[in-house]
């Protein structure tokens, strides 16, 4: 089984069998994971203690350099999704997965409130082994404690070539907060973040 990845970008990027950028020293860690609409998942993490870098992005389907309008045909298999390069001194894989989960319905297949297909799906794409484990053990424990009423659907698959999404879509709440899904979707969810993870926000 292999855990190689590969960012197709101008500027590819592989990571090794931890997830960790070559070019960060092994000083980071990288997770990759959907929740719907990357806009509200990215906004969430960008405000994480120990993040270092948020990127929205595609992943998990079959069609190479997808664009957005491809993606909203929902037909290329892939997923809406981050990349997210964190510090596990600061804070663990198995932290930021319990912030994911915190912040979006699991249990919906394949939608997020009024966000409809496969590219809204819940999925964690792997980046080793371990993280494989901690999700795996994370769903476990989230099923048995019974927080929502149907059970997780949420994927776990290995990692795959990850493509950033256009330009416009990065930092998206940032740049535009007052459009209307964000003032509808993203700043509520994020409000809701902040008063649940007060200790997991940057200073």
């Amino acid at each position: 089984m292999s855990y190689l990845v590969t960012t197709n970008t101008t500027n590819t990027t592989n990571t090794n069998s931890t997830g960790s950028a070559n070019s960060a020293a092994k000083t980071t860690e990288i997770a990759t994971f959907g929740g719907g609409c990357f806009w509200c998942t990215e906004a969430v993490f960008d405000e994480v203690v120990g993040v270092t870098d948020v990127v929205s992005g595609y992943t998990g389907g079959q069609l190479a350099n997808p664009s957005y309008d491809d993606i909203c045909e929902g037909t290329t298999g892939h997923a809406e999704v981050i990349r997210v390069t964190f510090d596990p001194a600061v804070i663990t894989y198995a932290e930021i997965l319990e912030i994911f989960f915190a912040t979006h319905d699991p249990t919906t297949l394949n939608k997020q409130g009024a966000d409809r297909g496969t590219q809204y799906r819940s999925a964690i794409f792997v980046h080793s082994p371990e993280q494989r484990q901690i999700a795996a053990n994370t769903i476990a424990k989230l099923n048995a404690e019974k927080l929502w009423s149907s059970p997780i659907v949420t994927e776990v698959t290995d990692a795959l070539v990850f493509y950033p999404a256009e330009e416009y879509h990065q930092e998206f709440f940032k740049r535009n907060p007052n459009q209307g899904y964000c003032m509808a979707v993203v700043s509520p969810k994020l409000s809701k973040f902040r008063l649940k993870f007060v200790s997991k926000l940057k200073r």
